[in-house]
This record gives C-alpha cells, structure tokens and sequence, in this order.
C-alpha cells in the first residue's frame, strides 16, 4: 500500500513537471517568433540606413558646388543665374511626399518675403521617377501651376545634387550665402517645427536664420532635424 502510494505521487509530479515544461516551451516558441523581424523587413532597413549612412554631404560653413538642372518652365537653372543674390533657400521637396505638400504654402510664402532682399528660393526635386511615378518632370509642371509656385522647380535627373549637399528628406533646407562668388552653408534642417499646422508653429528656424543673416548677426540655430518623407 505505502509503496502504491509512493508510486501515484511519483506519476502525479512527472505529469505536472511535463505540463509546466510544456507551458514554458509554449512560451518560448512563441516569444522567438515575436521577436524575429520578418527576413525582408530586416533587410530593407539595413538597406536604407546603409544609403543614408553613405550620403555625408555639405556642413555648416562648406562651399556649395553650383548646378544645372531643368525647371519646369523649360529653362535651365544654376546659382550663377542669380547675379544680385545674396544667398539661397535651396530646399528639396516633391510632389508625393505629405510633408512637401503640407509645407507649399508656406515655401511660396518664404520666396516671395525674402527673394526681393537677395534670398530666392530654388526648389529641387531629387526622387527618382520610377520610384515615385507622381514625381515626374510632366507631374512637377502641373503642380507647379495650379499651386501657382513663384520659384524655380528643379529635377535632379540622375540624383547627382542630393547627395553633394546631404538630403535624406523632404523637405530638406540647406541655406546658403555668398561670400565673395562662393555660396556659403549657413542654416541646414527644417523651415519650421510642425509641419501639421502654420498656425502652431513655435520655432520658424528657417526664417530665424534669414533675419539674422539679413541683420549680419550670428545664426543662433544652425541645424534642426529635417522631417519628411525618405528620398528615394
């Protein structure tokens, strides 16, 4: 009888040992599977940090290269058009990317306040078309005419000038000034801090950094982090 009874409790505590290592395993399989990153995901990150991490571009204080692209007028525009500029807006932006859109007005804005004091806007888009089909040279005609843009729209054919400068987004602004016949990086990042609403905005670093060019005193912010769409 003592002997039976050592031999249920003994059946019983395998059974229950079995049921627990079961559960834990259960467990285990099922974290594995949670944290492993789907193959193709893994390897479009790695892809995509390893495009930007390639793109070095131009810092505070470098002398900007000039270029020749095509504007959606039909004409061909470089910096050494502008003979009585003082500096550039150059920023990067497109057709498809919300944030470009949202920023429109606001880009037209800033050209027609301070292209008549030496600082033009030139708008460049450097997507390719075949990636994004909307971002074509015949789309960037259209929507340069029904937003009624009042600065050039540039196509980086080939994507030669992002990469000079170091745009990963759009919109990205690099703000230039002339120093002799050389264009000077001054102010690189964003026009402002919410590019959801006009209204909310608390930091205008692109307009601080004009005014202050415009007064011959230092840029107080010289960088910001450039929000938008990847360019691609």
């Amino acid at each position: 009888m003592k002997t039976l009874k050592i031999l249920v409790i003994l059946l019983i505590g395998g059974l229950a040992i079995s049921f627990f290592s079961g559960m834990l395993e259960g467990k285990e399989r099922n974290n594995l599977f949670a944290e492993r990153p789907a193959p193709y995901k893994e390897k479009k990150n790695a892809s995509a940090a390893r495009e930007i991490s390639t793109i070095k571009g131009y810092d505070i204080g470098d002398t900007a290269t000039d270029f020749s692209l095509k504007n959606t007028d039909g004409s061909t525009t470089s910096l050494k058009d502008f003979k009585d500029a003082k500096g550039f807006v150059i920023i990067f932006t497109c057709n498809h990317c919300p944030y470009s859109v949202a920023y429109e007005d606001r880009i037209i804005a800033i050209d027609q306040k301070y292209k008549n004091v030496g600082y033009p806007v030139i708008a460049i888009n450097p997507n390719n078309p075949k990636e994004y089909p909307t971002d074509s040279f015949e789309a960037m005609k259209v929507r340069a005419k029904e937003k009624g843009f009042t600065f050039p729209y540039l196509l980086d054919a080939g994507q030669k000038i992002y990469p000079q400068y170091g745009a990963t987004k759009t919109p990205h602004v690099f703000l230039l000034q002339k120093e002799g016949k050389n264009p000077i990086v001054k102010y690189i990042g964003a026009i402002d801090d919410k590019y959801q609403d006009a209204n909310e905005v608390k930091n205008t670093y692109l307009e601080n950094a004009l005014q202050a060019l415009l007064s011959g005193e230092p840029i107080k912010q010289t960088r910001s982090t450039a929000i938008g769409c990847r360019i691609k």
